[in-house]
């Protein structure tokens, strides 16, 4: 199943509901909506920084992981920054690849 890392931002409201309800209620969330769409997290992290949760999620396809995260966007309390993550193998197949290419001035 593809990989994506979730970078999460809280907006004022989504502090106050970390606040009011901890962490586990947002992680507890955020697998739901993941295992709603046919997903789950490998992991949730809050973070120091630019960036509040980061989160690894196996999703069924890209629709799936662009449904979540315009979903919790959408929900008013966070901004979804959605990273394709790729294994090892996929860049071997990748690298293998004929294509058919001139870089600019060839």
């Amino acid at each position: 199943m593809p990989k994506y890392l979730l970078e999460v931002n809280y907006t004022l409201d989504g502090v106050r509901g970390v606040l009011a309800k901890g962490g586990s209620a947002r992680k507890a969330a955020a697998q739901a909506a993941a295992k709603s769409l046919g997903g789950k997290l490998d992991n949730f992290y809050f973070a120091f920084g630019g960036t509040d949760v980061f989160t690894v999620a196996d999703m069924p396809d890209n629709e799936a992981a662009a449904a979540l995260a315009l979903t919790v966007s959408a929900g008013g309390g966070a901004t979804v920054k959605t990273v394709v993550l790729l294994s090892t193998e996929e860049i071997d197949g990748a690298a293998q690849r004929d294509v058919k290419y001139k870089p600019p001035g060839s």
